[in-house]
């Protein structure tokens, strides 16, 4: 009997995506893209959230500071311009303000950092508005298509290039990222950041430094959703200030919780979801955002742990019947 069958489903998985470009309309692939980059936030989102018991409300900053690093080098320094020094940057970037942030957030927990989070993610809006002849302010910057290891796709459209090379790309990227978190939630680290967010004073009584794992937690957090925004850029070829508005915060807040945070895969779920769910809910109704609300109260009264976490529950009554006959 396998003793970990998980693995051979993340495996199947896997072998089912590299065949998506062939089954999905370019349309529907530009979704699934959108959805794999929001699914890589959602995981360095639920280290803090779901792992770490820490909400935060200014999570766009970072993803922002990861499309703005594209954008930034693509507008002033062309010839770096490739996607093995663009991801490192972002990475670099991204580090830098959730080191900044992370700092002044993590003494704080509850209500407290929630509204810490949110205040300086705004800040970083307000800079992103005002500053226009370098940021663009809210017409925001275009992103071209980036070189790939010398490769060139000048001349190439963009539904293109990502129906082919860049969805490859993307998926290995959405691959070293699934196996990366995964690996740090199992870690030592990661039980004792479990351990702080079940108990904080017992952490700190059997010799957690709880201060600094949480701003060690802040850091991955916001680098992995810094790389889900640089990967973002080149399926949408346009950021703006909005990126780090507490709106779209919300949103990220939003998909981890359709997806249930209470499970590892619950954010990849939520994410792939909620791509599908508001842009269909725009393009029917002027009213979207009352249809995105109404889902989100629906959620909590009836699936607490999400959409992943309830047919987690599910299975594993399924698995407790057939043990038990």
């Amino acid at each position: 009997m396998v003793k970990n069958p998980r693995w051979i489903v993340y495996s199947l998985i896997f072998i089912a995506l590299l065949f998506i470009p062939r089954i999905l309309s370019i349309h529907d692939l530009m979704l699934f893209e959108y959805g794999i980059t929001f699914a890589i936030v959602g995981l360095g989102f639920n280290l803090l959230l779901g792992y770490t018991g820490l909400l935060s409300f200014g999570h766009g900053a970072y993803f922002a500071t990861g499309a703005y690093t594209v954008a930034m080098i693509a507008k002033y320094l062309p010839q770096a311009y490739s996607l093995e020094i663009l991801i490192p940057a972002a990475l670099f970037f991204s580090m830098v303000l959730s080191i900044i942030f992370g700092f002044v957030s993590v003494r704080h927990t509850k209500i407290f950092f929630s509204i810490l989070t949110l205040s300086l993610s705004m800040l970083l809006f307000a800079l992103l508005f005002k500053l226009y002849h370098i940021t663009g302010g809210s017409d925001g910057l275009r992103v071209p298509l980036p070189t790939l290891f010398g490769m060139s796709f000048k001349g190439i459209r963009r539904p293109e290039f990502l129906l082919g090379t860049y969805y490859y790309f993307l998926l290995g990227m959405f691959s070293v990222s699934f196996l990366v978190m995964k690996g740090i939630v199992n870690s030592p680290f990661g039980k004792a950041l479990q351990a702080i967010r079940d108990n904080e004073v017992r952490a700190e009584l059997i010799g957690i430094r709880v201060r600094r794992y949480r701003l060690y937690a802040f850091i991955i957090s916001g680098m992995f959703v810094g790389l889900g925004g640089a990967l973002w850029t080149f399926v949408n070829g346009h950021v703006t200030a909005d990126l780090s508005h507490w709106v779209f915060s919300g949103e990220i807040v939003y998909m981890t919780l359709l997806g249930g945070f209470g499970i590892f895969e619950g954010p990849i779920v939520g994410a792939i979801i909620f791509t599908y769910l508001k842009l269909y809910a725009m393009g029917n109704t002027q009213y979207w955002m009352f249809v995105i609300g109404g889902t989100l109260i629906v959620l909590v009264l009836l699936l607490p742990n999400g959409i992943a976490g309830a047919f987690a529950g599910l299975w594993t009554k399924i698995k407790k019947v057939i043990e038990e006959t």
